[in-house]
């Protein structure tokens, strides 16, 4: 299966909730899932988020199962930051991402990755995570947050993604807000986009339609 990329509008929108359902709803249906978080800043000791998607993969996949959080992760920076202002050295070199993620794919049928940040993030200062998901042809998720003004980010965001020819779903992850997203932004999601869905209802098909591609 082609691996899911899943990115977001921005920072502390829900990538690693997202990717974590995602784990566990895929490896529900019998897929053997794996996962790479390619490159995680903020780190002091261990990559948390790394660890908490290997911990789990590791209940389902036994193959990852003598792995290390650095294991799934082929940069980690201190500075919390985008990936080339954390990367203070300038040690980050493509060819060892995507070996990581080759590497990766060998243990699973299907690896979900999870990029840093949102789509212009840059990880080099030419090379930014949606040129990650445009040259490895991954199938795109992004994740969109419910806070006001939010409906600016999204669009910002799909338009992105059209402009590099990128294959995408879209759904939100209703948790900033909450109480008024229906009110605020949902009316103009319903207008515009036929079929967006919300993570915590629209799960299930999103699953459907991935594994009937």
């Amino acid at each position: 299966m082609k691996p899911i990329f899943v990115t977001a509008t921005n920072t502390n929108v829900g990538k690693t909730y997202t990717t974590l359902k995602l784990i566990e709803s895929f490896s529900k249906l019998g897929i053997s899932v794996g996962v790479c978080k390619p490159i995680e800043t903020g780190v002091t000791t261990e990559p948390l988020d790394a660890k908490a998607l290997l911990e789990a993969v590791q209940s389902y996949n036994p193959n990852f199962k003598a792995l290390k959080p650095k294991d799934i992760t082929a940069y980690t920076f201190k500075l919390p930051a985008a990936p080339f202002c954390a990367d203070m050295q300038q040690t980050i070199k493509i060819e060892v991402i995507k070996n990581k993620i080759n590497e990766l794919q060998k243990l699973c049928d299907l690896l979900i990755i999870e990029g840093a940040g949102g789509l212009m993030v840059p990880i080099t200062q030419t090379y930014k995570m949606i040129d990650l998901a445009k040259e490895l042809n991954l199938q795109t998720l992004l994740v969109t947050p419910s806070k006001l003004g939010c409906i600016n980010d999204t669009l910002l965001s799909i338009e992105a993604l059209k402009s590099y020819d990128i294959s995408f779903d879209w759904c939100v992850n209703v948790f900033e807000d909450k109480e008024t997203f229906e009110e605020v932004t949902k009316p103009y999601y319903d207008a515009v986009f036929e079929g967006w869905w919300c993570l915590n209802e629209g799960l299930d098909n999103y699953l459907s339609q991935t594994l009937n591609r």
